[in-house]
């Protein structure tokens, strides 16, 4: 038998779905050669008849593994138990963090040497977690000969609209209240609203059930991974924070509106497949990795009754209505994808220009796709033309900033003293 691919892959569950994508071009460039995942049970048990087929190792029963060489063991974990059994395996390659015999943990690979470097640091980056969970093993080639299917459009004449209501930080799902207000607001709009949620999301939906003036099905708790999986089949539109069930919903082809707040960025880990739409505050500090204001501020930007007015019209299918609309003090994207096949976001609606913002991450993720060798320069130079010409203050600004950067770096080299932690 050839030797096993070994991912390791112990995160949460959105983790895990958003790593389907990997598992299926691994599939199609090493046909006949077992994949094996190493991941938790009680998400991975939910999730097999879901994701491309592979073989699950539960956590516990990881030292099994040791019996094999493998072609190659990629680390997506950051927990110090993978890491010590990326490095405890046999394998031709490893990469990701990987705990060395004198102790160090190193991140081999260069796309997982990037991905540990946006972690607190990730304002301008513009790569999606599932393409930086393949880049070092899958060439871009594969990626780009890819084609997602478009979401279900669903029955438009009697909409269906489930709100998802949970989120794994406070901070990513909306208040009882707004979640009432925009249930209230889609029910007046004539459509069938369903409040959804898991285990632990039974008291808020019976809270937000109970804040409704309208009629709104509470079925938080009913369903298990599996049958939301199938229930989102009949849905019009699935309305959602940054969760689990999002990206799920979006792997199984149900239509997706991400109300993206709180600490995350929808670059990194917004619904993967093209043809969803997210919604996110229009504030310079959005996207961050933790929020350093006291309180979620972007959570403020998000009213009921204009996220219902988009979600009917996304619902509906009625696309022309998106380019019109105005949505204030928040923006709207729309899923898609790159020349190269990279997940991209594409502003939607009145005033879409480009943000400054948008032009520098469009020119970072150009040129770290050249210095990673995902593809040639002509990228970077058209997106430092593009914000030259759109931001000449700014370019100017890069210009001197870079210029500054390496002159410190030089010096690094040269005298082997690190940064002092202020530099940055």
């Amino acid at each position: 038998m050839s030797r096993p691919i070994l991912v390791l892959q112990m995160q949460r569950m959105g983790d895990l779905i958003l790593s389907f994508p990997l598992f299926l071009w691994l599939k199609r460039r090493h046909p006949g050669r077992p994949i094996r995942v190493v991941a938790e049970e009680t998400f991975f048990r939910s999730l097999m008849q879901t994701g491309p087929e592979v073989e699950y190792v539960s956590w516990t029963a990881a030292d099994g593994l040791r019996r094999d060489a493998h072609h190659f063991i990629l680390n997506l974990s950051h927990r110090p138990e993978a890491a010590a059994l990326a490095g405890e395996l046999a394998a031709e390659e490893v990469y990701g963090p990987v705990l060395e015999q004198d102790g160090a943990v190193r991140v081999r690979g260069a796309v997982q040497l990037y991905r540990s470097s946006v972690v607190h640091n990730n304002r301008h980056n513009q790569y999606h977690w599932a393409d930086l969970n393949a880049l070092d093993v899958v060439p871009l080639g594969d990626m780009a000969a890819t084609r997602w299917p478009e979401p279900r459009t669903g029955d438009r004449k009697r909409l269906k609209i489930g709100l998802f209501l949970g989120a794994s930080q406070k901070e990513k799902r909306p208040s009882a209240a707004f979640s009432a207000a925009l249930a209230d607001d889609l029910s007046r709009r004539g459509a069938a609203v369903i409040l959804m949620g898991g285990p632990a999301e039974v008291e808020l939906g019976a809270r937000v059930q109970a804040l409704c003036r309208e009629r709104a099905l509470n079925a938080c708790g009913r369903f298990s991974l599996a049958e939301l999986s199938l229930f989102g089949q009949h849905l019009s539109l699935f309305v959602t924070p940054d969760t689990g069930p999002m990206h799920l919903a979006a792997w199984t082809g149900c239509r997706v509106l991400n109300l993206s707040m709180g600490p995350v960025n929808p670059w990194e880990t917004g619904p993967y497949l093209p043809g969803n739409h997210v919604v996110a505050a229009n504030m310079s500090c959005r996207g961050c990795w933790s929020c350093r204001r006291g309180r979620a501020l972007c959570r403020d930007r998000f009213d009921p009754a204009r996220i219902g007015y988009l979600a009917f019209c996304l619902a509906k299918g009625e696309p022309r209505r998106l380019d019109r609309l105005s949505i204030p003090g928040l923006r709207l994207f729309e899923t898609g994808r790159t020349a190269n096949g990279l997940f991209s976001l594409r502003r939607v609606g009145a005033g879409s220009g480009v943000e400054a913002r948008e032009l520098v991450g469009a020119f970072w993720r150009e040129t770290f796709g050249v210095l990673l060798g995902l593809f040639d320069d002509r990228g970077a130079k058209e997106a430092w033309s593009a914000l030259e010409e759109a931001c000449p203050g700014l370019a100017q600004s890069f210009r001197a900033s870079v210029k500054k950067f390496g002159a410190a770096l030089s010096s690094v080299s040269k005298t082997g003293k690190v940064f002092e932690k202020d530099f940055w």
